[in-house]
Parts: structure tokens; C-alpha cells; sequence
């Protein structure tokens, strides 16, 4: 197997329209969290990235449901994203937002 330098590890963004639940959790981000950890342990370079999805029109739908704009939804969810992982213990090396600046800079 080869062995490398350095390890970038990601896991599916959350849509920000809705909270977290337990499937999420342990399907998406607990198994990234534990191999981050691991890679840890053995002495790797490792960092351990993902962020909030704040795109698309179910965070419209959403909005117009609850008579808020779009962005009121996306920082709504993003916040709680975030508190959510940090009480569960999974912990993102750069946890950012699909509308961020530094996001349209890097992904280009």
C-alpha cells in the first residue's frame, strides 16, 4: 500500500434546510472523524475538512415556508451544524460555508 506525506480527509457537506439527525452522524461524519483520528495517532499530517452546502432551491422552499430570506435559512442551519458537531465530539479542522468567500477563492 503506499504510504503518503500528507492527508486531506472530507465528508459529504451537509444541506443547510434542515437539522442533523443520528443517520447523518454516524453515516457521514463520525467514520471521517474516527479515521482522522486514527491517521492522528500514527504520527500523519493530516486535516479534516467540510462545511455547510448553501445552495440550491429546497433552502428557497424553505425560506419562503417559514417568510425568511434564504440567508436567514443558510446561518440558521450552519450555526446549528456546528454546535451540533461540537456536542457530538467530531471535530472538523476547517468547517466553512459553500457561500464563503474563501470557498469561490479555493474552488475554482
Amino acid at each position: 500500500m503506499r504510504e503518503f506525506s500528507r492527508y486531506i480527509v472530507t465528508s459529504a457537506l451537509p444541506y443547510a434546510n434542515g437539522p442533523l439527525h443520528i443517520g447523518h452522524l454516524a453515516g457521514a461524519y463520525l467514520s471521517g472523524d474516527v479515521y482522522v483520528r486514527f491517521l492522528r495517532l500514527m504520527g500523519k499530517d493530516v486535516v479534516f475538512v467540510c462545511g455547510s452546502d448553501e445552495h440550491g432551491a429546497a433552502i428557497t422552499m424553505k425560506a419562503i415556508k417559514e417568510g425568511q430570506t434564504p440567508q436567514a435559512i443558510v446561518d440558521k442551519y450552519h450555526t446549528l451544524f456546528k454546535d451540533t458537531f461540537e456536542k457530538t465530539g467530531i471535530s472538523f479542522d476547517i468547517y466553512h460555508r459553500t457561500s464563503s468567500l474563501l470557498h469561490h477563492q479555493t474552488s475554482q
